[in-house]
């Protein structure tokens, strides 16, 4: 665990996080299970997008399982499962892309 997860922000974000998933984890629910939310995922992950770290829609609640399931430990690389649920939300990041574009084009 980073320090960013220590945070207090981080804390309030995720416990939001559960609450919006109602403590199930999201990947489970996709084939009409219910397992227990433990954890919550950066979608984009937080190594390569801080921007995003207490961003909504880019954070899921997971299992711990699943979580294991999202990408490589000790790479961090993300698997085919985490490539989906990149693939989810690739609109919004999108949008968020543009917005971020657009703002450094205009400080010049």
């Amino acid at each position: 665990m980073n320090g960013f997860h220590k945070t207090t922000k981080w804390k309030r974000k995720r416990v939001k996080i559960l609450r919006r998933d109602e403590y199930r984890c999201q990947e489970s629910k996709r084939y009409g299970k219910t397992e227990p939310a433990t954890t919550v995922h950066h979608i984009y992950p937080i190594e390569l997008y801080p921007e995003l770290a207490l961003t909504d829609w880019n954070l899921l609640s997971l299992s711990a399982r699943k979580h294991n399931a999202m990408h490589i430990r000790d790479s961090h690389e993300l698997t085919e499962l985490g490539k989906y649920w990149q693939e989810r939300v690739k609109d919004k990041f999108e949008e968020w892309r543009e917005k971020q574009i657009g703002r450094y084009s205009t400080e010049d």
